[in-house]
């Protein structure tokens, strides 16, 4: 009972975040601002409580998400072979640009000057 308690929690939100966005006439996708809506509802403990099993069950049986992409890819096999280089490489590409810029943030966050707030009650400077 608690997956499905979870899971409707999750679908409601992304329903909150669709009609966020399509009556304020928002730039952004419903499902991304559900998915903020979502992120800021995790801070309450009861928000975790109910959407931890429906995140494990999903987690568990992630695998099964990716067919619909491959039969997408299947029945657009003529643009896969047309333009199959050009999205191998954009793929590449993205992909390494995105570990580069991780990187750079996480070594920025990491330097020397910055001290982890602890029990004295220091704080990022």
């Amino acid at each position: 009972m608690k997956p499905l308690q979870g899971l409707a929690f999750l679908l409601l939100m992304q329903s909150a975040g669709e009609a966020l966005s399509h009556f304020l006439k928002l730039p952004v996708p419903g499902p991304v601002v559900g998915m903020v809506a979502l992120l800021l509802a995790l801070r309450w403990a009861p928000v975790q409580q109910a959407v931890a099993p429906a995140a494990g069950f999903l987690l568990n049986h992630l695998s099964l998400l990716f067919v619909p992409v491959g039969v997408g890819m299947m029945t657009h096999l003529d643009l896969l072979g047309a333009y199959g280089l050009r999205l191998l490489l954009v793929i590449v590409l993205s992909t390494w640009i995105g570990m580069a810029v991780t990187a750079l943030v996480l070594r920025w966050l990491q330097r020397p000057g910055k001290t982890e707030g602890g029990a004295g009650g220091e704080q990022l400077r």
